[in-house]
């Protein structure tokens, strides 16, 4: 079963670059991700979602893809594109897989203004290897919510404290 676990920081530049470091660190085999959104709620109070994948951008590259075979078919491949692609768009606009985006407007508007948060749909993680690896974004994180147990959610949020405070003490030193 997926964890889905929301974390907060004070801009959306630190909760981007936290969102690419996990990218990385997949390939690592530390994290396995199945959706990694950036909420943000800008200055002007308004919430904004940076997918991962645009699904209207995939969803039209999958349609024109099909679309001009279909096309071949019938002696027509650049109609059988358009039609493939505008379908294939369509068809990725209205999907919505991974994480809620209900869901991720609702925390959007519980943030402060200018702040973000890093929403992660997780498969597959070592969580204590990863706080290490993100040890420098620790100071400004904050456990939002998670769907772990209250034990293991106790466990993160002890993590991430420990963390936060070893990057402080490097940080002084």
């Amino acid at each position: 079963m997926s964890q889905l676990v929301v974390v907060g920081f004070p801009t959306v530049e630190e909760a981007e670059t936290v969102r690419r470091e996990l990218v990385d660190i997949q390939r690592e085999q530390l994290i396995a991700i199945e959706d990694a959104v950036v909420v943000e709620n800008d200055a002007a109070g308004k919430v904004h979602l940076h997918q991962a994948i645009n699904l209207t951008t995939a969803g039209a590259l999958g349609g024109g893809f099909w679309g001009s075979l279909v096309g071949l078919l019938f002696l027509n491949p650049l109609l059988g594109a358009a039609v493939g692609a505008g379908l294939g768009a369509a068809s990725g606009s209205m999907s919505d897989l991974g994480i809620n985006d209900g869901f991720m407007r609702e925390v959007g508007d519980t943030l402060k203004p200018g702040s973000a948060a890093l929403c992660l749909l997780v498969k597959d993680a070592t969580p204590d290897r990863l706080i290490e690896r993100l040890r420098v974004h620790a100071p400004h994180a904050t456990l939002l919510r998670t769907n772990l147990s209250h034990t293991d959610e106790d466990r993160l949020r002890r993590q991430l404290e420990q963390a936060s405070k070893q990057a402080e003490a490097l940080r002084l030193s």
